[in-house]
């Protein structure tokens, strides 16, 4: 079952600045693996990116297979530790 919530995409679109290059304005970029066509995977599997750094993750020529899907994971991670220093994921 695939995981889908709103409110999470919506947190991760608030973060202010991309957790790559620290530009203003990001989106919701989904982890870019384990899908099908048009199948995306866990909403918890995205990151708070700019366009540009979203495009070079997902379709950037200059990086390999491996380097792309160790930036997103890297990105992911920082989008995790924004979402908990800014409050907006908690424990009950």
């Amino acid at each position: 079952m695939i995981y889908r919530n709103k409110k999470w995409l919506q947190a991760v679109r608030e973060i202010d600045c991309c957790v790559i290059c620290g530009r203003y304005g990001v989106q919701a970029a989904h982890r870019n693996e384990g899908k099908g066509i048009g199948i995306k995977v866990d909403d918890s599997l995205t990151a708070a990116l700019c366009p540009d750094c979203h495009t070079r993750i997902d379709n950037g020529k200059e990086l390999s297979r491996e380097e792309r899907r160790a930036e997103m994971d890297r990105a992911i991670v920082l989008t995790l530790q924004a979402l908990t220093r800014e409050g907006r994921v908690t424990v009950r």
